[in-house]
């Protein structure tokens, strides 16, 4: 089922997501929603809180462009980008390398934004999988910014806590209006 995508201002974007203690049923029935809702929305990521729930899984499918990433490591083997997606996980942990890189961004979260923001250029992630088994992924590229995007969701943290002042400066109408929007619409409920 595709689900409504939460947009800025919605304060459930801004809350650090409950680990996710028990793989139940309507655990299951979200992770296949949330992909779904991804693949609709044309997005390579999506996490709980961005279908309104408050939890610590995300979503991350980058397979459509196997050279979006030059390394990829699972448990310490190399292996390909369709034989780990959609990559459906809880409770990460990531560590970022020393070096950086910056790309432009847009989130499912904030339609038709997009800006550059720095990251780390690789990343050695724990990622817990729904069958209990905890993979060790090792990659760079669009999988590496993707995970650290949807952790940052996670973590009630969203891109724009990235941008450069300069950038943020010249967004802070759009986002008052769209704070404005989302108040607006939610006053009825």
């Amino acid at each position: 089922m595709i689900r409504p995508i939460v947009l800025f201002g919605d304060p459930v974007l801004r809350r650090k997501g409950d680990r996710v203690t028990s793989v139940t049923p309507e655990i299951r029935q979200l992770a296949d929603d949330m992909v779904e809702t991804m693949r609709d929305a044309h997005g390579v990521g999506l996490a709980a809180p961005q279908v309104g729930q408050s939890l610590q899984l995300a979503v991350v499918d980058v397979s459509h462009d196997e050279d979006c990433v030059t390394y990829l490591r699972v448990n310490g083997v190399e292996c390909s980008l369709a034989e780990i997606s959609p990559l459906i996980f809880i409770n990460p942990e990531v560590e970022g390398s020393r070096q950086t890189e910056t790309e432009v961004e847009g989130c499912l979260s904030f339609p038709d934004l997009r800006g550059e923001i720095t990251r780390p250029a690789e990343i050695r992630a724990r990622l817990e999988l729904l069958t209990g088994e905890t993979l060790e992924v090792e990659s760079d590229g669009l999988l590496a910014r993707a995970i650290q995007h949807e952790v940052d969701h996670l973590n009630g943290k969203l891109f724009i806590d990235r941008m450069s002042r300069a950038k943020k400066l010249s967004i802070q109408k759009w986002l008052r209006e769209m704070q404005r929007e989302w108040e607006a619409a939610n006053r009825s409920r």
